[in-house]
C-alpha cells in the first residue's frame, strides 16, 4: 500500500465516520483542536481505522502522541511495515 492509499483510506474513515468535509482533512489538521473529536470519538476512530485496515491497533504508548492526520498516517504506515515511522 502506497503512502497516497493510506492518506486516501484515512481521510475516508474521517469523512464516513465522522462526517468531516474532505477540505479540512489536511495533514497538519489537529485532530481534536481542527477536526473536533473528542476521546469517545478515539475509540471509534481506532475501531474504523481496524476494520478499514485489517490491522490490530493496541493500546500502545505510541498512540498517544498522535495529534495531526500526518501523525496518523505515520502511525498506520509504521503499523503495516513493522517500523516505527511517527518518531522520524
Amino acid at each position: 500500500m502506497t503512502e497516497q492509499e493510506i492518506i486516501d483510506k484515512t481521510n475516508r474513515v474521517f469523512e464516513e465516520a465522522f462526517e468531516i468535509e474532505p477540505e479540512r482533512l489536511l495533514p497538519e489538521a489537529n485532530i481534536f483542536v481542527d477536526l473536533g473529536l473528542d476521546s469517545l470519538d478515539i475509540v471509534d476512530l481506532v475501531v474504523a481505522l481496524q476494520n478499514s485496515f485489517g490491522v490490530k491497533i493496541r493500546n500502545e504508548e505510541r498512540i498517544r502522541e498522535i495529534r495531526t492526520l500526518q501523525d496518523l498516517y505515520g502511525f498506520i504506515a509504521s503499523l503495516r511495515t513493522g517500523k516505527d515511522v511517527t518518531s522520524a
